[in-house]
């Protein structure tokens, strides 16, 4: 019996319903699908923003699995893909958008003496406005994740990536559609806060954000010493247009001895753990959690957890 290996490959800055058209189609046809997804770099080169490769590389697997399905989702650097794993492939599933790029990799093929894949054209999902949905106008926040632009309008404190997308995944989980926008503010609190500080961050940033929008979100993580231990807990502060303030925390975990060192004499989480790990941390990605919880719990996971809270009180009013 035939077997169809088909892959499918894009950016997924943001996932979106387009993203899932494609993915959904690709899940359809193939009996074995591959995934390929751009790296930070070969993203950055024609995008001015870009959700780092491990929340787009997570978002496409969650996706996946919650449709039953298996992948092997993999990093590619160029449109063609490792050999390794494009040679093998009957069938290149590509959106309308990117089909010439498709055709010249199945004829690029047949250049090194291959088979030519079959190329399978997935229609373009449109916003409200009959135009191409875009994870560019979902980052401005512009439009909702499914393309609607009548959503409720809520501002993130922060132009950190993991944190903007902790905020979406929670508000969508409660209000369905919401358009998101990130916000570069001030904290007005050293850059490691101790204590108290952790809290009147996230306030700050929460205030600064606001604008006309219908909540803003601000969040900071900041460490207590607690028990004997560095504590680290992230602390969430969520604005309305009344002017009603809600807080939520994350869960606290203990640094190692050495990281607390070097935290209380002056330097912050990050600097602490560049310097014990010596730059092998996931650093910028996953986070000091997402290292030293050897993966099971990443920065975001951890930021979603301070949103839920401090949104608890405002679910029970509803």
């Amino acid at each position: 019996m035939f077997t169809v290996k088909a892959a499918v490959a894009g950016t997924f800055n943001v996932l979106h319903e387009g993203h899932k058209a494609l993915l959904d189609h690709a899940m359809w046809i193939a009996d074995e699908l591959y995934i390929g997804i751009t790296s930070d770099k070969m993203a950055s080169e024609s995008r001015d923003e870009v959700v780092p490769f491990y929340l787009r590389k997570k978002a496409v697997e969650e996706y996946v699995a919650s449709k039953n399905e298996v992948a092997i989702v993999f990093e590619i650097d160029d449109i063609y893909g490792p050999p390794e794993i494009m040679d093998s492939i009957d069938t290149l599933v590509v959106s309308e958008e990117t089909q010439e790029n498709g055709e010249l990799v199945s004829r690029m093929r047949v250049k090194r003496g291959l088979n030519p894949m079959k190329i399978s054209v997935v229609n373009l999902v449109s916003d409200s406005h009959g135009r191409k949905l875009s994870a560019t106008d979902i980052m401005k926040g512009d439009m909702s994740r499914d393309g609607k632009e009548d959503a409720i309008r809520i501002a993130v404190g922060s132009a950190n990536r993991v944190k903007v997308e902790a905020v979406r995944d929670v508000m969508e989980s409660i209000y369905g559609s919401v358009r998101i926008y990130a916000k570069d503010v001030r904290s007005g609190v050293p850059e490691q806060p101790f204590g108290d500080e952790t809290h009147q961050g996230a306030v700050n940033r929460a205030k600064a954000a606001i604008g006309d929008r219908d909540l803003s979100v601000g969040i900071e993580a900041g460490v207590f010493e607690m028990y004997g231990e560095l504590i680290d807990i992230q602390h969430c502060a969520i604005l309305d247009k009344e002017g009603r303030i809600t807080i939520g925390m994350g869960s606290g975990f203990a640094y190692p001895p050495a990281i607390s060192k070097l935290v209380r004499e002056g330097m912050t989480v990050g600097q602490a753990v560049d310097r014990i790990y010596e730059g092998e941390s996931i650093g910028h990605s996953e986070g000091a959690i997402g290292y030293l919880s050897g993966g099971r719990l990443d920065r975001k996971d951890l930021t979603k957890q301070s949103v839920l809270a401090a949104m608890i009180p405002r679910l029970e009013d509803d």
